[in-house]
């Protein structure tokens, strides 16, 4: 959320940055919102004062007549009149606010889908040839370590179920996410709750937009939502807090399920575990100030790198373009993985430096060492989901004996280098 004073003490320029990412800021409408807003709490300053000096019998002594407590009486019911009028007007701005996104850097190219990013760099090994490759869905199949007809059965579409050594693999990746990340990178692993409240999504900028997009459960009055990825709870284990300056950066990372609707993307990667509607992630949260947050977003895509480097995948990095940005973020590099079978890089990770967006709507603020109290930024991203990184290695692993070959990262979690068809595994 934003500061409504900054958009317009910048005005047009904020308009036309926020224009590069398809939003017309209504600078009218923002202006009119902040100006019933200051009225409206001046009003109920004003009767409150007044009513204080009526209740006091205007500085009289003795007991107050019945003229002047039927006067307070009177200002007593304009003052509660006052307050909801003040709480209506205030409700109105902030959901004005809630829905604009965030304000893109100027460093982030202009375009409006993934064909306008840019590329930055590719890591791990060649990329392996298309020609002749196998979909990871035939090859999970072949190895009987997929079985989307099983998951249809169980809850329809864009659902999966892994076996044996599909399932041996998924739990042997997140692992190796997780440990990477706690003993090499510094990030302190926590165990969150996968049902969270309005709030903790509004805070990190999934509500009131994307409401379509999430999984809701209601029992009796109680309302919670399915979490769509862990920087969710993450995030907002720090929300309504004031942190010291002195203990920042956090570093948090989760293993957790995610849960998505995908309301906008049917048609899409509809074949496979690419995109599915409950998948497992290993996210990771950064909390740092916000002069230090583009570091800390260069520390965090290296982290996700470094992933991809180990399991011996090729891969590249791309800037988004503006127009491509999610809502809450002001900047966001994707790590897309190739997938030979579908001739293809796609994405595998996005890791987004989202400023003080967040933290203002969660209200996560540090304190500096001089007292001055002011927003933290946030940053956040996918290192990795594990579906995905198993298309990969399927993909990107697949011998000509039907086999699929395993980096040697992995053997010390899942046992085995190697999956046969049928499902037996193998050392080497």
């Amino acid at each position: 959320m934003h500061d409504p004073r900054e958009l317009l003490d910048d005005g047009p320029a904020a308009a036309r940055r926020l224009a590069r990412r398809r939003y017309a800021l209504d600078l009218p409408a923002l202006a009119e919102g902040l100006r019933g807003r200051a009225e409206a709490q001046a009003e109920v300053t004003r009767l409150r004062t007044e009513l204080n000096r009526t209740s006091r019998g205007g500085g009289r002594s003795g007991p107050p007549s019945e003229q002047a407590k039927e006067a307070a009486r009177a200002l007593r019911a304009e003052v509660q009149r006052a307050e909801a009028t003040a709480r209506t007007t205030g409700q109105d701005l902030t959901d004005l606010l809630l829905g604009i996104p965030n304000v893109p850097l100027d460093t982030v190219p202009d375009g409006d889908s993934e064909k306008e990013a840019v590329e930055i760099r590719r890591g791990g090994p060649s990329p392996r040839a298309a020609a002749d490759a196998r979909h990871h869905s035939d090859i999970g199949e072949s190895l009987g370590i997929l079985d989307a007809p099983a998951a249809a059965r169980l809850s329809g579409a864009r659902f999966s179920v892994s076996r044996g050594a599909g399932a041996r693999l998924e739990r042997a990746l997140a692992d190796f996410f997780l440990d990477l990340h706690t003993q090499e990178h510094g990030y302190t692993e926590h165990s969150v709750p996968f049902l969270v409240s309005r709030d903790t999504m509004t805070g990190t900028g999934q509500l009131p937009k994307f409401e379509e997009d999430l999984f809701r459960t209601q029992v009796g009055d109680r309302e919670l939502f399915l979490i769509p990825t862990a920087e969710v709870p993450l995030t907002n284990l720090l929300a309504g807090q004031l942190l010291d300056a002195r203990a920042l950066p956090y570093a948090f990372t989760a293993r957790t399920p995610c849960f998505r609707a995908e309301a906008g993307a049917y048609g899409r990667d509809t074949r496979g575990i690419l995109r599915l509607h409950q998948f497992e992630k290993v996210e990771l949260v950064r909390v740092c100030a916000p002069e230090d947050a583009q570091e800390q977003l260069a520390l965090m895509v290296e982290h996700a790198e470094e992933c991809l480097r180990r399991l011996e995948l090729s891969y590249r990095v791309v800037l988004l373009p503006a127009g491509d940005l999610g809502f809450s973020a002001r900047m966001t590099y994707d790590i897309e993985v190739w997938l030979p079978g579908s001739d293809a890089y796609r994405e595998i990770s996005s890791v987004s430096d989202c400023g003080t967006f967040q933290a203002r709507r969660a209200d996560i603020r540090h304190k500096s060492p001089d007292g001055r109290k002011a927003p933290v930024a946030t940053l956040n991203g996918s290192a990795l989901p594990i579906g995905r990184t198993v298309a990969a290695l399927l993909e990107q692993g697949q011998q000509p004996d039907g086999s699929v070959l395993l980096p040697a990262a992995l053997a010390p979690y899942t046992g085995f280098r190697r999956i046969l068809p049928g499902g037996e595994t193998a050392p080497d």
